[in-house]
């Protein structure tokens, strides 16, 4: 498993550019997410909107495009009164999806190369490898109240209850066609437990990534122990990539010498611009004093097929609301919408 993603990141010059926020864009394509299911809604609304997004964003760079499925689960599709089949069939839906927008990049990048025009219209059309990753949210996406973001659960979710919770859904993901599963914001050390066990039961056969978030630059927001939550993750030989998601920027570099302390796998960062989410409202609180920190800041790759910004100018502020139109940002490599990347550290 972990060859599919060395190879990968190898072809890309030993970093990958993700896509960016997924709800952000189709919220500006005219779709309204005040809705239990979040971006999910727009599986059943508007799948057209979600192709288009996963194509604007590879259009402009990214390596890899992430499903709308982050909070998509069988039991949220069953409680807008779904059965269990139709909601299994949505969460296929949103991989289906994800492919149909990378094939037809491909054809427009064979039709740009019998043209001789590999950047029309600014869009970048160059034919390369690009992985599909399967959204996989935690419990309190699904809670949609917050509580991805705080990781209380309460005492009545245990281990057993939220493997049971997750197992369909990455049963269901896993077989559908992505090229690897990956689980966002993963907010308490319990429920990284519960994925790497599962992962491990139910013998998946494709890889995936685990992503914490983090408040306070030192443990992800439960309180748990980033250092801890990184051990499961490097424990399970299914993870082949652990990282950072939906965290301010300014305690990326922090996070990623946390890391880089308990794992040898790539290192995967796509932050937010350092708002925090108030569970109340339902929105997102700015957070006026924020200063981001340079993830890479002082890093250097110690294998040839290591190409990481390493300045201000190669890697600006990376700020939540850049999207596949606007606030192009600069990479080492490319110019790309994107909010985040995957990488081999040395």
């Amino acid at each position: 498993m972990s060859s599919l993603i060395a190879d990968f990141l190898h072809q890309s010059g030993g970093t990958a550019v993700i896509d960016g926020g997924l709800a952000t864009e189709l919220e500006r394509h005219g779709a309204d997410l005040n809705d239990p299911l979040w971006s999910a809604k727009c599986l059943l609304s508007s799948p057209h909107l979600i192709r288009q997004v996963h194509l604007d964003y590879l259009e402009n760079g990214a390596d890899i495009i992430i499903t709308a499925s982050y909070q998509a689960t069988i039991q949220g599709f069953k409680a807008k009164g779904f059965s269990i089949e139709e909601g299994e069939a949505l969460l296929r839906k949103s991989v289906e999806i994800a492919r149909e927008a990378r094939d037809v990049y491909y054809e427009r990048c064979a039709a740009a190369c019998s043209s001789g025009d590999g950047a029309d219209g600014g869009r970048i059309l160059k034919q390369r490898p690009i992985l599909v990753a399967a959204s996989v949210g935690s419990y309190g996406a699904y809670l949609a109240d917050g509580s991805e973001y705080s990781g209380n659960y309460g005492d009545a979710i245990t281990l057993e209850v939220l493997k049971d919770f997750h197992r369909r859904r990455v049963q269901i993901l896993a077989d559908s066609g992505a090229d690897l599963l990956a689980f966002e914001t993963v907010p308490n050390k319990l429920e990284a437990q519960a994925y790497a066990e599962l992962l491990e039961e139910e013998d998946i056969k494709i890889p995936a990534w685990f992503t914490f978030n983090s408040k306070d630059g030192i443990n992800v927001v439960s309180g748990d122990s980033f250092v801890e939550c990184g051990s499961i993750a490097e424990s399970c030989n299914k993870v082949v990539a652990v990282g950072i998601n939906c965290t301010p920027p300014r305690f990326i570099h922090g996070l990623i010498v946390l890391l880089k302390q308990v794992t040898t796998k790539p290192i995967v960062i796509y932050p937010n611009s350092g708002e925090t989410y108030d569970g109340e409202q339902k929105e997102w609180v700015v957070a006026v004093a924020e200063q981001p920190q340079l993830p890479l800041e002082g890093y250097t790759g110690h294998s040839p097929a290591v190409n990481l910004p390493l300045s201000q100018s190669d890697y600006p502020v990376i700020r939540k609301e850049a999207n596949a139109q606007t606030n192009l940002i600069y990479m080492s490599r490319r110019l790309a919408a994107a909010l985040g990347y995957v990488a081999t550290l040395g």
